[in-house]
């Protein structure tokens, strides 16, 4: 047979069967005197069985394994294996679905993914709640409140979500009700305001205060006074981490009434 009559016969491409040659998979047939290749009958069966290996999802090293007579790993360890590998692909894409399936009912319930997204139920429920108020009151939404989201948002995607889920669990409790999430926006209004102000500026204090106000007592006692000291400071800019960055993405009096806050609450949770 000529390398296009095998072809036709297993039902791959000449391509193929010169790939395999190449990997050394399928053996070189002897060539007739005017340089084709003659394959018989062997070379027929061999190549079925290639064929029929790479069609179980085994990858050609793999295959150049079970082929291997005398040093390959038997058939049935590389099909256990490979199993194995497909069991753990199927619970990857039943979680992938489950998530995806979870974020058709939040487009659903609230009218469309927050441009945060994707994020979790518990957030996407904050953030509506957010959208909700913002709507409620006149002009556009205060920056800040933006940046809030981004943040929750981003911590929600870094170690495994833990500190997301934290945050979240504790501006829930802050805003859990439509007056607390009415006064949040109050504040984020104030600290707007800050944006062109002076670190000294006598409004750092009064947002200061207002912010610290957000906070409910089971909030505070919820973190250790040394936790809301280490977040409020003064040296966190420069440790070259989260905090860092959290407080260089505010202007100077933002950034110096949210430490004032902080240290305000590290007060009430000694």
């Amino acid at each position: 047979m000529r390398i296009g009559e095998l072809a036709d016969l297993v039902g791959v491409s000449t391509r193929a069967i010169r790939h395999y040659h190449h990997l050394g998979l399928l053996p070189e047939p002897e060539r007739r005197a005017n340089g084709y290749r003659e394959y018989g009958l062997r070379d027929a069966v061999a190549l079925a069985r290639l064929r029929r290996l790479a069609e179980l999802g085994l990858g050609l090293e793999e295959v150049g394994d079970v082929l291997a007579d005398d040093s390959g790993r038997e058939l049935h360890e590389v099909l256990a294996e490979l199993d194995a590998d497909l069991a753990r692909q199927e619970e990857q894409i039943r979680a992938r679905r489950a998530r995806l399936a979870a974020l058709r009912r939040q487009a659903e319930e609230h009218g469309g993914l927050p441009a945060e997204g994707p994020v979790s139920d518990e957030l996407a429920a904050l953030f509506g709640e957010m959208a909700r108020t913002s709507a409620a009151r006149p002009g556009p939404e205060p920056a800040m409140a933006a940046t809030e989201r981004e943040v929750l948002a981003l911590l929600e995607s870094v170690d495994g979500g833990d500190s997301g889920s934290r945050m979240v669990d504790l501006l829930g409790q802050a805003t859990g009700t439509p007056e607390a999430m009415a006064r949040a926006y109050e504040v984020y209004g104030l600290l707007d305001a800050l944006a062109p102000a002076a670190p000294d500026d006598p409004r750092v204090a009064q947002a200061a205060r207002a912010l610290a106000a957000c906070i409910p007592d089971a909030v505070v006692a919820g973190l250790s006074g040394r936790h809301w000291e280490r977040a409020a400071a003064a040296d966190a800019e420069a440790d070259g981490g989260f905090l860092a960055a959290y407080y260089a993405h505010f202007a100077p009096a933002q950034a110096e009434a949210v430490r004032g806050a902080l240290r305000l609450v590290a007060e009430r949770a000694k």
